[in-house]
């Protein structure tokens, strides 16, 4: 069974733009065939360089961006869902195929093993 992938999109960061980005994204999801939900977040506490956006999936590790245009940046962030769920625990090893995204990242926390 394809791992589900929960994308976390800053709701404050421009919440007048918000709405349209979660749908636009979420359809292009969709529209990839990717097994990936768009959750509205509060604040994330990168408000210094806002969208931020997190992608999450148990046994997978956890990734964290800032500085992302949810609507100009869409299909970047499609092509690193894609990535995510195409390696084994989440881990990217080559983020080339990201685009922009890569520029993005602030954070990639390894994914929890059970029983350790």
């Amino acid at each position: 069974m394809t791992a589900r992938v929960a994308l976390y999109l800053c709701e404050t960061c421009d919440p007048s733009a918000f709405a349209a980005a979660r749908t636009g994204l979420q359809a292009a999801l969709d529209a990839a065939g990717l097994h990936a939900d768009v959750h509205a977040q509060p604040c994330m506490n990168a408000c210094a360089d806002p969208v931020s956006l997190a992608l999450q999936a148990s046994g997978r590790a956890t990734y964290f961006f800032a500085g992302v245009d949810p609507i100009a940046d869409r299909a970047d962030i499609v092509a690193t869902v894609a990535l995510y769920l195409g390696s084994a625990d989440g881990w990217i090893e080559d983020a080339t195929g990201c685009g922009r995204l890569r520029h993005c990242l602030r954070g990639r926390v390894p994914a929890l093993n059970s029983g350790s």
